[in-house]
Formats: structure tokens, sequence, C-alpha cells
């Protein structure tokens, strides 16, 4: 007489949910991704600080520190999802670990779901770290009537530059050209989007190339959400529907142009280069 043995199958939740928890520990084990995305930006928010003071800057009617502070929350939560996605999609799979993946029972969708969900919650939690030094140790209000729309602003934003670093994922060549794309575009407009420097009597040109990107538009939504000087809910939807558009546009593009092998000759070759590094 033989005895049945019936294994419990995970569910589609509980699979996502272990995606998420194992993306998370290989982004703590990466200390240079954990601390460029948090450590990184809050060196920045106390060297501004201690450069321009943390006065009342005149043409905003906020300190340096309230509008410094949810900008560089946002620089952090798209270091987060847009960098770190596309930076670890692409090493991934230079590394053959995409291609694994679909020989496994974990569908391919819940795979790339934990990544994006992963990097959602570590956006989540720079956004918490920048918010609370802010407010502990310069000063930086927190307003409860525009809770709502900074958390709805928060999961549009990272939401948008997810699909964007998924889609800088699908189009780079590999792992090595990664950097270079994310760090070549995130950081030029981040000059241009309000995020290092206040809008005050900025060149045309500046305030207009700076509209044509998204990023702007999230510092915007997000930090007018912590501005004490304005009135009401501030549920901005102009800058939330520019995010939306370019969130959908992204994610589209990169399920067209998505790959989960490497091309020939690249497989492997992230790790390889880290482990020459080093014996370096």
């Amino acid at each position: 007489m033989t005895t049945e043995i019936r294994v419990r199958r995970p569910t589609i939740p509980e699979l996502l949910w272990g995606q998420i928890k194992y993306q998370n520990r290989i982004f703590w084990r990466t200390p240079i991704a954990a601390f460029f995305t948090l450590v990184f930006p809050l060196m920045l928010l106390i060297l501004f600080t201690a450069i321009f003071g943390n006065e009342e800057i005149e043409e905003l009617g906020v300190t340096t520190a309230q509008f410094f502070t949810p900008g560089l929350a946002v620089f952090a939560a798209v270091s987060a999802t847009y960098t770190n996605l596309a930076i670890g999609t692409s090493i991934s799979r230079d590394q053959g670990i995409l291609k694994r993946i679909r020989g496994t029972p974990v569908p391919p969708w819940v795979y790339i779901a934990g990544r994006v969900g992963s990097a959602i919650y570590i956006a989540f939690l720079s956004i918490v770290l920048m918010m609370g030094v802010g407010m502990i140790f310069y000063g930086v209000e927190l307003i409860p009537r525009t809770v709502l729309s900074a958390l709805f602003t928060f999961f549009v934003g990272t939401g948008c530059f997810a699909a964007l670093g998924m889609f800088v994922a699908a189009i780079a060549p590999n792992g090595d050209t990664t950097p270079a794309i994310t760090n070549g575009t995130l950081l030029p407009v981040a000059f241009i989007s309000d995020i290092f420097f206040p809008p005050v009597d900025p060149p045309t040109w500046m305030v207009v190339a700076g509209n044509v990107f998204p990023l702007k538009h999230f510092a915007v939504a997000f930090r007018d959400a912590f501005d004490p000087t304005l009135t009401g809910a501030q549920f901005h939807w102009p800058e939330l529907g520019i995010l939306s558009i370019w969130g959908v546009a992204a994610a589209v593009i990169a399920l067209r142009f998505f790959k989960w092998e490497p091309k020939a000759g690249e497989s492997g070759r992230g790790a390889s280069v880290r482990r020459d590094e080093g014996r370096g």
C-alpha cells in the first residue's frame, strides 16, 4: 500500500512575495547600490543645507531644507527604480539568469514583477529615510491633509520610472553599457528638473526642457505635498497624467523589445567582469 504525498503549490501572491524578498536580499548584498540609493541623496541634503544654510528662500517662501528634502527624496526613489532596475536586469540577462528563470516553474512575469516590487519597496524606504532626516534634523514639515496625495504621487512616479528602467534594460546592448545610459540620462535631467537648484528665475530653455521629461513632474507634484504655503490636497493631475503617459509608453516598448537571453558572447560577462575586478 502506497501513501500519496501531496505537495501544496505556492500561490501567485506567495511566489511574488518570495521574489520581492529575494531581490531585496540581493540589493542589500550590493553595498554600492545601497550607497548611491540611500546614502548619496542624504549626503547631498547635508551638503546643500551646509552651503546655503537653512534659511527661507524668499522667492518660494520655504526653507532650504523644505525645498531640497522632497526633491532629493524623489531623486533617491528614481535611483531605486530607474537606475537599479535597468542595471540589475541587464546584468542578470548577461549572466544567463533570465534565461534560466524561463526554465523554472516560476512564471517569468512573476520574476519581473518581483524585481519591480522590490525596487518600489526600496524607493519607499529611501523616501521615508530622507523625509525622516529632514523632519528630525532640519524642521521639514509634514502636512496631514496632503499625505494621500504624496503617497499617490509616489506610486505613480515610481511606477513610471520602474517602467523606464525596464525600457532601458530592454534596449541596452548589455549590462556594461547600462550604467552609462542610466547615469548619462538621469543626472543631466536632474539638473533641469528643480532637483539640485530652486526654480528661481531659470532660463526659458531650462524650463521648457525640464517640462519635457517626467522627473520634474514627479518632483513638483511630490514637493508641493510638503509645501506649507499651499492649500488644498495637492493632487497635481497634469503632472500625474504626464508621468502616466511616460510610464505606459515605456512599459509598452519594454514589453515589445525585452529579451530574456543575452546576445551571443555576452552570457556570463557581468560575472566575469566582477571576478576580474575582485582579483584586481
